[in-house]
C-alpha cells in the first residue's frame, strides 16, 4: 500500500494513540488533518499535558485520561506508544475483538517506498546510526533519520523517494512487536536492560533478534562477533551476514587488528579501511560503532565517505560529552550511560587516570555485579545519586579489586549536591563524569534532560 492509499483509508476511522510521547503527539496531530477521528488516551490530564494537548484539541481530537484511560478501547486502530507493554490485558483485549494495534514504527515499515537501514542494541545504537546516516550523506545520498532517536518518521513519508535511505533507530519496546524487517539490520550488542518492563532477559532478546527474523534473501544482517548473545543470531539470517570484531579477524566484515588498523573482508578479499586512530570519538566502544557502520554502509558509500566521517563526526550529545575545564578538573556528560555496559565501556575505559564519577538512577532490575568491579578498578570517588545507590554500593564492596575507601564512596540527595561534592573534592588534573549506568526516571523524566541539567551546574561553577 501506498501512503497516500493508507491515508485515504483511514479518513473516518476511529483511531486512539495511547500515550501522547514524542513519537505519537505529531502522529495524532498529523491523522487528525488527514481526515481520522481521534482519540488520545493518556494517564496524564489534557491540562498537564500543556500546548501539545491544546493544539491537538483545536483540531477536534478527544482526550480521555485519568487512571482509567485505557478502559473501553473501543477504536478501530490503535498506536501504542513505544514504552507501552505490549501485552497489557486491554491491548490483547482490543486485539480480540478485531481492532488494529499498532504502532508508528510498524506502519512507517510498511508503507517507506525507500531502502531502510535500521540499528539496535543495548548500547551505541544512537552513535552507531548517526554515523551510518552521516556516511550516506557523504556519499550524495538524501537520509531520514528517526526513530527511536527522537524524530518520528512517518509524518515524513511523503516527502520520501525511492532513492532515498532511511535509517531509524529501534528499541526493544518498538521491536518486540514488529512483523516486518529493515533491508539492512544491525545489532551493535546486547546485554541485560530494560528488565524493568520486559518480563524477562529472555523477551529481551527477543524483541532484539526481531530485527532480523523478517527479512528475506535479498536482506543484510550486521552483527557483533565479540558479544555472545548478538553473534548468536547469526543462524537465524536468512541474506547475507556480515560480522564485525575488534578482537580479531573476520570472514565477511568488518575488524581491527592487534596495531589498530581496521580492514573489511569479503569473497574479493581484505581491503585496509582506516586506522582507529582517525575516529574522532573516544572510546573502544566507538571503534566497534564505526565497525558496524562499515558493514552496513559496504556498496552504499566508499572508503573516502567512511574516512571523511570519523575525522569529522564530533559524536552525539550526553555521549561522554565534554563540558568545560574548571580549576584544572575535566567535567564530561555521559548521561546515555543507563546500563552497566554502557558506564563501563564509555566513561570508564577512556581515561588512563581514575576517574571521579557520578553514578546511580532509577532501577531498571538490571544487575550491577560487572559495574562494582569496573568501578573498583577504575574510579577514586563514586558519587552516588537515586534509588540505586544503595545496590551500586554493595555491588562495588563485593567487587574482588575493592579495598576500604578505593574508591571512597559518597551520597548525595540531588544532582547539585553530586556535583558539588565532585567540585570541593576534585584535585587539577582529575576527571569528573556523569554516567549514572542507571535510567533517569526517578529523579528526570529521560537521560537528555539529566545530561542538560549537570551541563547547567557544571556551568554554572563560578558564577
Amino acid at each position: 500500500m501506498t501512503p497516500e492509499k493508507f491515508y485515504k483509508a483511514i479518513r473516518g476511522k476511529k483511531v486512539a494513540f495511547c500515550g501522547l510521547g514524542g513519537s505519537n503527539m505529531p502522529l495524532a496531530e498529523d491523522f487528525a488533518k488527514k481526515g481520522a477521528a481521534v482519540t488520545v488516551r493518556d494517564r496524564r490530564s489534557a491540562e498537564s499535558l500543556g500546548k501539545p494537548a491544546q493544539r491537538l484539541m483545536s483540531l477536534g481530537v478527544k482526550f480521555i485520561t485519568g487512571g482509567g484511560y485505557l478502559d473501553n478501547l473501543d477504536e478501530d486502530i490503535i498506536f501504542r506508544t513505544p514504552g507501552m507493554r505490549y501485552y497489557l490485558p486491554q491491548l490483547n483485549e482490543a486485539r480480540r475483538r478485531g481492532a488494529a494495534v499498532t504502532s508508528e514504527m510498524e506502519v512507517f515499515f510498511d508503507l517507506c517506498p525507500c531502502r531502510i537501514f535500521a540499528v539496535t542494541g543495548s548500547d551505541g545504537k544512537t552513535t552507531t546510526t548517526t554515523v551510518i546516516s552521516k556516511i550516506l550523506e557523504s556519499a550524495g545520498k538524501k537520509v531520514h533519520v528517526g526513530g527511536n532517536i527522537g524524530t518520528p518518521l512517518l509524518p515524513a513519508i511523503g516527502g520520501m523517494h525511492p532513492d532515498d535511505a532511511v535509517v531509524a533507530e529501534l528499541s526493544s519496546f518498538q521491536l518486540i512487536s514488529m512483523r516486518k524487517s529493515p533491508d539492512i539490520a544491525v545489532v551493535t550488542n546486547v546485554s541485560p536492560n530494560h528488565l524493568d518492563v520486559h518480563k524477562d532477559m529472555e523477551e529481551y532478546i527477543n524483541a532484539k533478534r526481531n530485527i532480523i527474523l523478517h527479512q528475506n534473501a535479498f536482506g543484510r544482517a550486521v552483527l557483533n562477533a565479540d558479544n555472545g548473545i548478538t553473534a548468536s543470531f547469526e543462524k537465524d539470517v536468512r541474506g547475507e551476514c556480515l560480522t564485525f570484531s575488534r578482537r580479531h579477524p573476520v570472514a565477511h566484515g568488518a575488524w581491527m587488528d592487534g596495531s589498530g588498523k581496521i580492514y573489511f573482508s569479503d569473497a574479493a578479499g581484505t581491503s585496509f579501511v582506516m586506522d582507529a586512530s582517525a575516529i574522532r570519538i573516544p572510546g573502544k566502544h566507538n571503534i566497534e560503532n564505526y565497525l558496524a557502520a562499515i558493514c552496513a554502509v559496504h556498496g552504499y558509500a566508499g572508503v573516502n565517505d567512511i574516512t571523511f566521517t570519523a575525522g569529522s563526526f564530533m559524536g552525539v550529545e550526553h555521549r561522554n560529552e565534554f563540558i568545560r575545564e574548571y580549576e584544572g578538573v575535566r567535567y564530561y556528560n555521559d548521561s546515555i550511560g543507563t546500563t552497566p555496559s554502557r558506564t563501563i565501556n564509555g566513561a570508564l575505559s577512556l581515561f588512563n587516570e581514575k576517574i571521579i564519577l557520578i553514578a546511580g538512577g532509577s532501577d531498571k532490575n538490571i544487575p550491577f555485579d560487572t559495574l562494582g568491579n569496573a568501578v573498583a578498578e577504575k574510579v577514586k570517588l563514586l558519587v552516588l545519586i537515586g534509588v540505586t545507590a544503595d545496590k551500586i554500593e554493595k555491588a562495588v564492596k563485593a567487587a574482588p579489586g575493592y579495598k576500604p575507601g578505593c574508591p571512597e564512596i559518597m551520597r548525595a540527595s540531588s544532582l547539585e549536591e553530586a556535583a558539588d561534592i565532585c567540585r570541593q573534592n576534585a584535585k587539577k588534573g582529575d576527571v569528573v563524569s556523569l554516567s549514572p549506568a542507571c535510567a533517569s526516571f526517578d529523579m528526570f523524566p529521560n537521560f537528555e534532560t539529566r545530561g542538560e541539567k549537570f551541563k547547567e551546574i557544571v556551568n554554572g561553577f563560578g558564577d
